[in-house]
């Protein structure tokens, strides 16, 4: 009985950041709630979270909703948001 060994090659590291990685400028609406320079794409939606969570924006009905304060209501354009929709809004923010 042969067993074959398979050699896992190691992943090819490259210097450029992917585009999860890549730091963009957020725009004056959405660096009130991330603060300015530059940031990941991962990193903007962390903070937001946290923004999120801090300031209790969470619809205590249904979580997945969020409910806008004056801040994040420039950023999406509208008074609530599902956590669904909520990259969408802030990819038009990103530079």
């Amino acid at each position: 009985m042969s067993t074959k060994t398979t050699e896992k090659k190691p992943a090819a590291k490259s210097d450029k950041p992917n585009a999860l990685q890549q730091p963009l400028q957020p725009s004056p609406e959405l660096a009130a709630v991330v603060g300015e320079g530059k940031l990941a794409r991962g990193e903007v939606v962390s903070k937001v979270w946290e923004y999120i969570k801090a300031h209790d924006l969470q619809n205590p009905k249904d979580k997945r909703e969020i409910l806008a304060d004056d801040k994040l209501s420039k950023v999406f354009g509208k008074d609530k948001v599902t956590m669904f929709e909520m990259n969408k809004y802030l990819a038009q923010h990103l530079k």
